[in-house]
């Protein structure tokens, strides 16, 4: 099983002794996933809503922690996985539909990740 959730990040550098030009730059973070049902499983359920970060100074702050660089702009790309994560989320999130205030799986995939899975 492997999965992951894209960002597209955009940071800026603070030199203390020197200046840069340009200063802010764009990259992409993916954030592996962890396996549904172990610690932090619930991260789509905590930062996302409807396939875009729910709380955009937690976001800025979280790829901050990942990049450790200042960041002035963060928004989610996707969920990108394999058959087998995606199999075993949909599982984890069944056993607890109430968690989710969903009547099924698919409501609460589109709740939280919008359109924005992409399986390989």
């Amino acid at each position: 099983m492997d999965a992951a959730y894209v960002f597209r990040v955009r940071f800026r550098l603070e030199p203390s002794a020197v200046t840069a030009a340009p200063d802010e730059f764009e990259t992409v973070v993916r954030k592996p996933a962890s396996a549904p049902g172990d610690d932090d499983w619930l991260f789509f359920f905590h930062n996302l809503w409807r396939g875009d970060v729910n709380d955009d100074r937690h976001a800025r702050s979280l790829a901050e922690s990942w990049l450790s660089v200042p960041v002035v702009d963060v928004s989610f790309s996707e969920l990108d996985t394999d058959g087998a994560y995606l199999d075993a989320l949909k599982r984890e999130i069944a056993a607890d539909l109430g968690r989710f205030n969903a009547d099924n799986v698919s409501e609460v995939l589109h709740k939280y990740l919008g359109s924005s899975i992409r399986v390989r």
